[in-house]
């Protein structure tokens, strides 16, 4: 296989506990973000990686293949290593289990990235902001990028600041969205980082890789998504999902 998707899809959850399985106009959220990554064109294979007899079962009924992993790890990095471990596999796609709106190009876009630049070793997503609350939301990440889409830092304040003494026009604002590609070696390289300082300070496990002195690719997609860590979130998809249908 050239390229996977793997969905952790952890129970427990400090401010949603079992959200992955959240009912959303007749399914549970993990059956929507596993739906979105079958439409993706350029994965070979979809994965659930969970930890909870709960999950597994509901994956298993509506036909995704599912992975049990350890209960002990801290990250869906550590789960999804575990899961791809003994798989030949040149690219793996880390699908958020709390993404119900993820967009199947997105996944296609990170994953095509990786096979056809051989420099690039981690790519991820950006979306421009158009609403101006969410600059300032600590629950949106906000990333900036170099001239060539080089990941050049990852906050919950809002980047970069707008001086209010500069000449410069109005800044652009990029929302991160949670969607990783990863060659399969660096994913090993990545698991076997200790936990940054700023990665600690922001509460962000992808600063980790920049404070290395690794490269992260980010691709700007059309497409909004909205993260759901909490049941007001859902309600939000519910809400949105709901207008597409009328």
């Amino acid at each position: 296989m050239k390229v996977i998707g793997v969905i952790p899809a952890r129970y427990s959850s400090s401010r949603f506990e079992g959200k992955v399985l959240a009912d959303i106009l007749g399914k549970p959220m993990l059956e929507h973000v596993y739906e979105k990554a079958k439409q993706a064109l350029i994965l070979d294979e979809v994965i659930i990686a969970c930890d909870d007899e709960r999950v597994a079962a509901a994956a298993e009924g509506f036909g995704a293949k599912v992975v049990f992993t350890a209960k002990a790890h801290l990250s869906g990095t550590d789960r999804i290593v575990e899961v791809i471990n003994p798989l030949e596999v040149k690219v793996i796609v880390n699908i958020q289990g709390d993404e119900p709106l993820i967009h199947p190009t997105m996944i296609d876009a990170v994953a095509r990235t990786l096979l056809d630049d051989p420099t690039v070793s981690m790519t991820t997503i950006m979306k421009k902001i158009e609403d101006p609350k969410e600059i300032e939301d600590p629950h949106v990440v906000k990333v900036i990028t170099d001239r060539n889409n080089f990941a050049l830092y990852f906050s919950r304040a809002g980047i970069p600041h707008h001086a209010q003494y500069s000449d410069v026009t109005q800044p652009v604002y990029y929302k991160h969205i949670g969607l990783y590609g990863y060659t399969k070696d660096f994913l090993f390289i990545y698991k076997n980082l200790p936990p940054s300082a700023l990665e600690k300070t922001e509460r962000l496990e992808q600063l980790r890789v920049l404070e290395y002195g690794y490269k992260i690719k980010v691709i700007e997609t059309k497409y909004d998504t909205i993260g759901v860590d909490t049941p007001q979130d859902l309600e939000r998809v519910k809400e949105y999902l709901q207008r597409g249908k009328n």
